[in-house]
């Protein structure tokens, strides 16, 4: 007898390109609702997932930590607005305040919360 209760796997191209809309669609909300986080253009809005991805990524890969706001309790918020913040400096028309990343770090958590699928 095998087991039936198996999940099945989440890594498929199908779900990475799911949750790249997904994070692009939550940052231009994010960038319209919260005072001092501002993304302007399109390919900004794209180049931003990317990078927020990718540090994403990185993060969950080398320290073990899961990097969504409201992944791991207040360790998991601080790290996802310090990679909001971080983010600006490598994509061309994304600016952030410290404060901004923090409101936006709540935001993204909110969003999560009711968005299917996980962002960040």
């Amino acid at each position: 007898m095998g087991d039936t209760n198996k999940q099945p796997e989440r890594s498929t191209v199908g779900g990475y390109i799911l949750r790249f809309v997904l994070t692009v669609v939550v940052l231009a909300i994010t960038s319209f609702l919260t005072p001092g986080f501002k993304i302007s253009g399109l390919w900004s809005y794209v180049a931003a997932a990317v990078v927020i991805s990718l540090i994403d990524y990185l993060v969950e890969r080398f320290m073990n930590i899961d990097a969504s706001p409201f992944g791991k309790g207040i360790k998991g918020f601080v790290i996802a607005a310090v990679i909001l913040y971080l983010t600006q400096f490598l994509v061309p028309y994304m600016r952030v305040t410290i404060v901004g990343a923090i409101l936006a770090a709540i935001v993204i958590g909110i969003l999560d919360a009711v968005i299917p699928g996980r962002v960040m």
